[in-house]
């Protein structure tokens, strides 16, 4: 690791990092090893383990965004597509991308199980998908990685499915971002926490 934390630690000094290169903290085999654990730890309702990821580096990774470029240039207005390609340019001088999906014919699985549920399990099915993207994202600030977070889909869902063969029912929620930071993230507010929390018996 380039350097310890603590769970907590991470949690704190996880935030969103927009500037960031093309070159990583880690090496490929570390990377692959926290999603590797992540896959395999994060818990999921009734262990459905519905979480899907495509982990996209290097070149690779550029061609992702020239892609999702391309798509948006077709989508949207010139102007618009203008604001929006100086955002996109950043995240493809970045080192990687993780794209995370939930497999819905894995939730219909479990709705078709356990019918007492039924109603539930694509509400649990987002929940745990955020947990493997909070979970990666605490772990990639651990390793001294830069991150963000976007949500380019849908439009760029179908583009994505041939380039990486994904199966149509793997439905796209968002796309990580990461990179060795260059920069500082932004000053951070917080409500306060009496607003946000009770607490009885204690």
């Amino acid at each position: 690791m380039a350097e310890s934390k603590t769970f907590f630690d991470a949690t704190e000094l996880r935030r969103s990092y927009y500037q960031i290169t093309n070159e990583s903290t880690i090496s490929d085999a570390r990377i692959k090893e926290l999603v590797t654990h992540t896959v395999k730890h994060v818990p999921s309702a009734f262990h459905s383990q519905t979480t899907r990821m495509v982990v996209v580096l290097k070149e690779k990774h550029e061609e992702l965004w020239d892609a999702i470029m391309e798509v948006y240039k077709v989508q949207l207005p010139a102007d618009k597509f203008e604001h929006a390609k100086g955002r996109m340019v950043g995240f493809r001088k970045a080192y990687g991308t993780i794209l995370f999906y939930e497999d819905t014919s894995n939730v219909r699985e479990f709705q078709e199980k356990y019918k007492t549920y039924e109603d539930k399990f694509p509400q649990w099915s987002e929940q745990t998908n955020g947990m493997h993207q909070y979970t990666l994202w605490c772990a990639l600030e651990a390793e001294g990685m830069g991150v963000n977070l976007q949500h380019y889909n849908p439009l760029i869902d179908t583009r994505l499915e041939t380039m990486y063969d994904v199966p149509a029912t793997w439905s796209l929620k968002s796309q990580m971002v990461f990179g060795k930071p260059t920069g500082q993230p932004g000053e951070k507010t917080f409500k306060p926490v009496e607003e946000r929390v009770k607490y009885f018996g204690s």
